[in-house]
C-alpha cells in the first residue's frame, strides 16, 4: 500500500473543504504529498479563524475561500476551478487527518485499469476499524444512515459517506450540487450512478482526528433527508 504516484501533475487534482482545521491541515498536506508527487491540492476554507490558511498557503496548496458555510458549499466553490483545470481525477479528502493518504495510488490506479469505474471510496467499516475512532452516538448513526441509503436507491456501498474518494474528472464538470453541508456524499453517489459509472469500495484504516469535530448529532437529519431526495 505504500506505492507512491509519481508525475502525476495536473491529470490529479486534491480538493480538501477546511474550516478550522490548523491541528490536522499541516500532518494531512504532508502526507498527501508523501504518496503523490507534485499534486495540484486546492483547499476550500469556511472562512477559519485559526491558521488552516496560512499553513495551506505554507505548504503550496492553493486556497479558495467559500462565500457561503458548509462542506457541500465548499465542494461547489471547488468546482468552478475544477472546471478550468480539467484534472483526469479528482480526490476528495477531509482536512483532519482521519483518512490515511497511502491509499490514493491503488485508488487511482483502480480508476486507469477500469474505464466503468466513476468513483473508487475509502470504506471505514472493516476488519480494521475501532470504535475508538469515532464517537458510539456517530458509528451507530452512520450504520443507520448507510443501511438507509442502501435499501432506498440499491447501491451496495458498505460507507456510503465516507470523506475518502476518488472521481473520475469527467463526472464532475457539469455538476451542480444542490447540498449545502455534509449531505454532499450521498449527492455524490447518486451522481455517479446517474451517469451510468460503477463505484467501488476498498478497505481503509481510519484515524482519530486531530482538531475539533464538525459533524454534529442533527446533521444526520439533513443527511437522512438528502438520502430520501435523491432516492425518490
Amino acid at each position: 500500500m505504500k506505492t507512491r504516484i509519481e508525475n502525476s501533475g495536473p491529470s490529479t487534482l486534491v480538493l480538501i473543504a477546511a474550516l478550522n482545521e490548523e491541528e490536522g491541515i499541516f500532518h494531512t498536506l504532508g502526507e498527501i504529498r508523501e504518496f503523490v508527487s507534485e499534486p495540484s491540492i486546492l483547499v476550500v476554507d469556511g472562512r477559519s479563524v485559526d491558521g488552516t490558511a496560512k499553513i495551506a498557503e505554507g505548504l503550496s496548496a492553493q486556497v479558495i475561500f467559500q462565500k457561503g458555510l458548509g462542506k457541500g458549499d465548499a465542494v461547489a466553490t471547488a468546482l468552478e476551478h475544477i472546471r478550468m483545470l480539467h484534472p483526469e481525477y479528482v480526490v476528495l479528502i477531509d482536512a483532519d487527518f482521519t483518512y490515511p493518504a497511502e491509499y490514493l495510488p491503488h485508488m487511482i490506479g483502480i480508476l486507469e485499469e477500469n474505464p466503468s469505474v466513476g468513483m473508487v471510496c475509502g470504506n471505514r467499516f472493516n476488519d480494521h476499524f475501532h470504535l475508538r475512532a469515532m464517537n458510539n452516538m456517530f458509528y451507530f448513526g452512520n450504520r443507520l444512515l448507510a443501511l438507509t441509503h442502501n435499501l432506498l436507491n440499491g447501491v451496495g456501498l458498505h460507507d456510503p459517506l465516507t470523506g475518502l474518494r476518488v472521481v473520475r474528472g469527467e463526472i464532475l464538470e457539469d455538476w451542480k450540487p444542490k447540498s449545502k453541508g455534509f449531505d454532499i456524499e450521498v449527492e455524490l453517489n447518486h451522481l455517479v450512478e446517474r451517469k451510468g459509472f460503477g463505484i467501488v469500495e476498498i478497505p481503509i484504516h481510519y484515524r482519530q482526528r486531530l482538531g475539533e469535530k464538525k459533524l454534529k448529532f442533527r446533521h444526520g437529519f439533513t443527511i437522512l433527508k438528502r438520502i430520501l431526495i435523491e432516492s425518490f
